[in-house]
């Protein structure tokens, strides 16, 4: 079994933030799932563009945890404060 969905990293307001992390939900993922998550980069918000979106991959690492029929957390992580939010998608399987 696989799933993707939507989500959207929020850095927050000015100053911003080096860390924004959001929880996701499907009861079909297990401990052992392999799960991915990575920027949209034709995406865009209420805040960023998608040209904002294509350069922002290069230096923000994404990581899954999956938790028995819970789902997980996607963190973003830079080097330089960040604000506003950003879409990424997650997927996963078994």
């Amino acid at each position: 079994m696989a799933a993707t969905g939507e989500a959207t990293l929020d850095f927050g307001a000015l100053p911003g933030s080096n860390e924004a992390s959001v929880t996701f939900a499907d009861v079909d993922v297990t401990a052992t799932s392999k799960v991915e998550a990575f920027f949209m980069g034709n995406d865009t918000t209420a805040d960023h563009t998608a040209s904002d979106h294509r350069y922002i991959g290069l230096f923000v690492a994404l990581s899954a945890d999956a938790t028995n029929g819970v789902g997980g957390t996607i963190y973003g992580r830079s080097t330089d404060k960040m604000t506003g939010t950003f879409k990424v998608r997650w997927v996963w399987t078994d």
